[in-house]
């Protein structure tokens, strides 16, 4: 039978995701990823080396899904950070792999790919401010880290809002602080 590598690399990725999501990198436990991708452990650690590796290649994934579905629109921060909170709400699990990167990894840097799109946002957002789109108040990197961390607020965990607090509400009020903090 014709191993399928390419398949066999999303099934851990796949797995991998739902794991490190509930367990974060450290508790994430290889036996758990194999089972559930049904593959040997000799595959995961041929494709990815590690399960630092497959963290990493979980997230850079995860940044490629998010950029691609809701890219940068530094015309518009509010819009933006709405389209980033709708995002957030249809995928907790995008918000668990960041909130356990950041709690287990945050003194390392991050891989490169995503750091390169984090790279292009901020440069995406100082251009607004030079062309006079938004406030240039504060630092483009400042300001980026800012919206994306308010497009999580009431995400899978958050417990800014009452949990009674329905999604639309949430979406406006963070549209409208969005609007607030970035107005000329």
């Amino acid at each position: 039978m014709a191993h399928d590598a390419d398949k066999t690399r999303r099934k851990l990725l796949d797995a991998a995701t739902n794991e490190f999501a509930a367990h974060g990198i450290a508790g994430a436990r290889v036996e758990r990823i194999v089972s559930a991708a049904e593959v040997n452990s000799a595959l995961l650690y041929r494709y990815f080396g590690s399960k630092l590796k497959l963290f990493e290649a979980v997230l850079t994934r995860l940044t490629d899904e998010v950029a691609g579905a809701v890219p940068i629109a530094s015309e518009d921060l509010p819009a933006y950070a709405g389209a980033l909170f709708d995002f957030h709400q249809d995928h907790p699990q995008v918000v668990r792999l960041a909130a356990w990167y950041h709690l287990e990894r945050a003194a390392d840097s991050l891989p490169t790919y995503v750091d390169g799109i984090w790279d292009d946002t901020i440069s995406k957002v100082g251009s607004a401010q030079d062309k006079g789109l938004t406030t240039r108040a504060i630092p483009a990197a400042e300001l980026a880290v800012l919206v994306v961390h308010m497009s999580l607020v009431g995400s899978d965990g958050s417990t800014v809002f009452d949990p009674g607090t329905s999604r639309e509400v949430r979406r406006r009020a963070l549209v409208a602080a969005v609007r607030t903090i970035t107005e000329m």
